[in-house]
């Protein structure tokens, strides 16, 4: 018994003296935080998805109150409301950031883009995309295992079972960026959210030339530049052999879409333009 007693109580105090020192070391080099961070962490919506560029919504509250100019500081998902809020409660100018969305720029469905192969492996798109270029013989396509949908902290990208693409929930997107950051294909991307979820895009990425895209994808692109004649904004562009509509510029005319040969161009909560009229022909009578 005696010999459990001097077993323990020294461990005790050795026990005590490391706490004491420690906490003497704790006092004598501790940092002292603004207590506004704590206020600001508060007033963030606190989804810690890292679409500000930090890794938690602590790393954007210790910036947003140490930095004087917060004009490049951004929270998608708490929005101009709440970026206001906090530039108030510091006293300093809020960051002004159009809304955005994630748009899905692949329109190569299964009836358009036919399955050339069959992948049995992992069902995970960074994988397939390391070991070949997918099931169809577009290599720009979506491939359809989710990468995206496991990603989003917000349930607003599903996969479409019909279709096999993954499809964005508008009302649910903050744009926070990671669905794009997991795309291994680089097919989603931020754009202008406009109002009532409007929008016109090319729902396609291929690089490829006009014959060989038609032949791995109905719907794709083929830069054939009917698009860019009609535009009378200046909002399209062709590279690479694919077109792209720059939603800061785009007017919503929808005049492209009309023009689009391959139905790359989607045109969303819009109603497309009537037929045009053909000129009536009049014949002279002697």
């Amino acid at each position: 018994m005696m010999s459990l007693f001097y077993t323990i109580v020294p461990l005790c105090a050795i026990g005590i003296v490391a706490a004491l020192i420690l906490y003497f070391v704790s006092q004598r080099f501790k940092v002292e935080e603004d207590p506004r961070i704590d206020d600001v962490e508060k007033m963030l919506p606190g989804a810690n998805c890292g679409g500000c560029g930090f890794p938690g919504c602590r790393g954007l509250a210790t910036a947003l109150v140490e930095q004087e100019d917060i004009s490049s500081l951004y929270c998608s998902v708490g929005g101009g409301d709440c970026m206001k809020a906090i530039a108030d409660y510091l006293g300093k100018a809020a960051p002004v950031k159009e809304p955005q969305e994630a748009t899905v720029r692949c329109g190569g469905t299964c009836e358009k883009r036919p399955r050339t192969s069959t992948y049995a492996g992992t069902k995970s798109c960074a994988i397939a995309h390391s070991l070949y270029t997918g099931e169809t013989n577009c290599a720009y396509g979506c491939l359809g295992y989710g990468d995206c949908v496991e990603a989003c902290a917000f349930d607003a990208i599903h996969i479409n079972p019909e279709t096999g693409l993954a499809e964005v929930d508008a009302d649910k997107c903050t744009a926070c960026g990671a669905c794009v950051s997991a795309c291994p294909k680089g097919i989603i991307e931020l754009r202008k959210k406009w109002p009532k979820n409007r929008a016109i895009y090319v729902s396609c990425v291929s690089k490829d030339k006009g014959p060989v895209t038609m032949k791995a994808c109905k719907a794709g692109c083929i830069g054939c530049g009917k698009c860019l004649k009609v535009c009378e904004f200046g909002a399209i562009t062709i590279e690479n052999n694919v077109a792209f509509i720059d939603s800061t510029k785009c007017r919503l005319c929808r005049k492209c879409v009309a023009e689009c040969p391959t139905g790359a161009i989607k045109m969303v909560g819009l109603a497309p333009l009537p037929p045009k009229e053909k000129p009536e022909t009049k014949t002279e009578t002697k």
